[in-house]
């Protein structure tokens, strides 16, 4: 893992240089460096082999956020003109309901602060700037599928244990869900997924 630089810095010279960090949605020019982030966090966890070369994941992914841009809204912490840290919101439509046919659900992902720039309130600031952007945007909720050394910052900024949200992990290459029929690359098998054998009939579900 990269050396906390901040760690060599006066207390009082750290702050001031965490207070002169701007939280807000990222700006066109921004995103280059804002996905390079994503980069760097795989060569922090897994290596720069793993990682791969820099320009062949940033220019591709940096379209990728362009096209994307009304689902997927990047947050971005800015110190001068430095990008040095990130968080998305992912918006979902929501099938209708009755007395609500627009519905959004929001996903708060890649949340990440480089690491000399940690432990002075940024990644805070990044998860309060996108559930700002999630009520704007008229989402009902919004959901994080976090590390567990994360877990206490969230929930400082509101986020809660859900004991309904279940999780189910799709592991790459896997061609069948459990109790379910083969998929293809064509989509699912027209059955749709069986119930274990003695299961009682399907409810309706929580909306």
């Amino acid at each position: 893992m990269p050396a906390d630089l901040s760690a060599d810095l006066p207390a009082d010279t750290a702050d001031e240089t965490a207070r002169r960090v701007e939280v807000r949605v990222a700006r066109d020019e921004e995103l280059e460096q804002t996905v390079r982030l994503r980069w760097l966090w795989t060569v922090e966890r897994e290596g720069v082999d793993a990682a791969g070369i820099e320009a062949d994941y940033v220019a591709p992914a940096a379209a990728w956020a362009r096209a994307h841009q009304d689902t997927h809204v990047p947050h971005v912490a800015v110190l001068g003109q430095s990008v040095v840290g990130m968080a998305w919101l992912a918006l979902t439509p929501r099938v209708p309901k009755v007395g609500g046919i627009e519905r959004l659900s929001g996903d708060l992902q890649s949340c990440y602060v480089l690491p000399e720039h940690r432990d002075r309130g940024i990644g805070g600031r990044l998860v309060r700037a996108v559930t700002a952007t999630a009520v704007l945007r008229g989402a009902e909720h919004v959901t994080v599928h976090t590390s567990p050394g994360s877990v206490r910052m969230y929930a400082r900024n509101g986020f809660e244990h859900e004991e309904r949200l279940l999780y189910l992990e799709i592991a790459a290459g896997q061609g069948r869900t459990p109790g379910g029929p083969d998929v293809t690359a064509a989509g699912t098998g027209a059955a749709g997924p069986r119930p274990p054998a003695g299961s009682p009939p399907a409810g309706p579900a929580t909306p």
